[in-house]
């Protein structure tokens, strides 16, 4: 019989802040992928994900910054206790500090679906970079890998429109 899981939400996100990590996978089944996700201190890109996915916010406060249908930048404000349903291949940002702690619910990803995850000046909000990502384990924190390749390049981070470089953060 499946031993279905019971998880005391604070208590992971406090395990994530006491080892550092970002993500904790409570479970990744065909149909599901729900985990806890700690803020990281600086986040600038936007998330397009092949699925519907739910955020409800355990601690702190997030600011999760989308595009509408026009291109244009937005901000919804999610307290703590709060939840918010973001549909598949609405670019997303969910920008929350790190000890701030979300339960994230999503459909689990199917073979060959792509993650995306794309980076605008901060200047003229021109296009500066896409990568993309075939996720099969979301404990291989893909956000992370995301920036790695982003920060590493100033090439990425350099405006094709206006020339300004989006500076790299101390830690991501």
């Amino acid at each position: 019989m499946f031993q279905m899981p019971i998880v005391d939400l604070l208590k992971e996100g406090e395990k994530l802040s006491a080892t550092g990590k970002r993500v904790s996978v409570l479970w990744q089944a065909p149909e599901s992928l729900v985990f806890v996700a700690r803020g990281r201190e600086y986040r600038s890109e936007f998330h397009i994900n092949p699925s519907d996915e739910m955020m409800y916010m355990i601690k702190g406060e997030m600011n999760l910054h989308y595009r509408t249908a026009d291109g244009k930048e937005e901000i919804a404000v999610l307290k703590e206790g709060a939840v918010i349903y973001t549909p598949a291949g609405i670019p997303h940002s969910p920008r929350f500090p790190p000890d701030a702690y979300l339960l994230v619910q999503e459909r689990a990803r199917q073979k060959g679906e792509i993650d995306r995850f794309q980076w605008f000046c901060q200047k003229c909000d021109h296009p500066l970079h896409e990568e993309s990502f075939t996720v099969a384990d979301y404990n291989a924190d893909p956000v992370s890998k995301a920036y790695s390749y982003f920060f590493e390049s100033e090439e990425f981070r350099t405006c094709k429109a206006c020339g300004t470089v989006m500076p790299a953060p101390e830690s991501t």
